[in-house]
């Protein structure tokens, strides 16, 4: 099957593009009003180049921002406030893309299932892989249609340290940490302990990118992560430091049609920071 072509979430509903979509098919829908473009990039690069017609998210408005464990969800009128300014409404299909290979995209994305908007695609690359097809950019920043947009927050795609402690001896339950080699391994600290969730497997978010096709997402992704025990049986939660760069495994498990994908908003910098959670180290 060619991924690319997919037309359908795995709620069921058919949308106007696809998961995950390339710079060359998304060109002709440049100025359609149905479609809302999403830049998550530097604010500086954002200012310099971007697609046309694409509003720019800070992306400090996707988390609560509290220590320790910043990349909490932040409280809906927070989201509701954000999604408003820059246009949301339930009938847009919202095309998300950043400067980095997909995280920030991917945290907007997971941002998107927890306020329950499944009309969304990921450009695939983001602004490298569209500046490389030598595509149009604007500089001009774009000044958003304000709506009114109430959010509701669904908690289906969101897992606490809670749901994580009473699953931890299920069969069923793969935790994907998305962080470095070093930090899973408890080598490199940034809380006030090191390690990684116990039975979690390492699969580091730069490992779904391929910067020698201007980081789209890897074409053999479904083999990759067979290769670490992720497979669309079986529960998954996805966490790394802040759930930012785990944002890009979120995107991925959907993309591949995962049913059952939650993001670990927590992360590690509430486990590590956290008296009352098991630690594994090594691996």
């Amino acid at each position: 099957m060619d991924r690319s072509d997919l037309r359908q979430a795995t709620d069921g509903r058919h949308h106007l593009l696809p998961r995950v979509i390339e710079p060359e098919t998304l060109t002709p829908w440049l100025g359609d009003p149905r479609i809302l473009i999403v830049d998550l990039s530097r604010r500086e690069l954002y200012e310099q180049l971007h697609v046309p017609g694409a509003v720019h998210v800070v992306t400090r408005d996707l988390v609560a921002g509290v220590k320790p464990a910043t990349g909490k969800l932040p409280p809906r009128a927070q989201l509701t406030a954000l999604f408003s300014q820059i246009g949301l409404d339930a009938a847009r299909h919202v095309v998300v893309y950043d400067d980095e290979g997909g995280g920030w995209a991917g945290r907007f994305i997971w941002t998107l299932d927890v306020v329950g908007h499944q009309a969304w695609s990921y450009l695939n690359g983001g602004i490298h892989a569209w500046s490389a097809a030598g595509l149009p950019m604007e500089s001009q920043p774009v000044v958003p249609r304000r709506t009114e947009y109430e959010v509701e927050l669904h908690p289906r795609p969101v897992a606490d340290a809670e749901d994580i402690l009473e699953q931890l001896d299920d069969p069923r339950l793969v935790l994907w940490d998305a962080r470095s080699k070093e930090e899973y391994r408890g080598e490199r600290v940034s809380a006030a302990r090191g390690g990684h969730i116990p039975g979690a497997v390492n699969l580091e978010w730069l490992d779904l990118m391929d910067p020698g096709r201007h980081y789209r997402l890897r074409e053999d992704l479904d083999t990759l992560l067979a290769e670490h025990g992720i497979t669309p049986d079986r529960d998954l939660i996805v966490y790394c430091q802040t759930h930012h760069r785990s944002g890009l495994a979120y995107l991925v498990a959907r993309y591949l049609n995962y049913d059952n994908v939650r993001g670990y908003h927590g992360s590690w910098s509430e486990w590590g920071n956290r008296d009352d959670t098991p630690v594994e180290q090594g691996g």
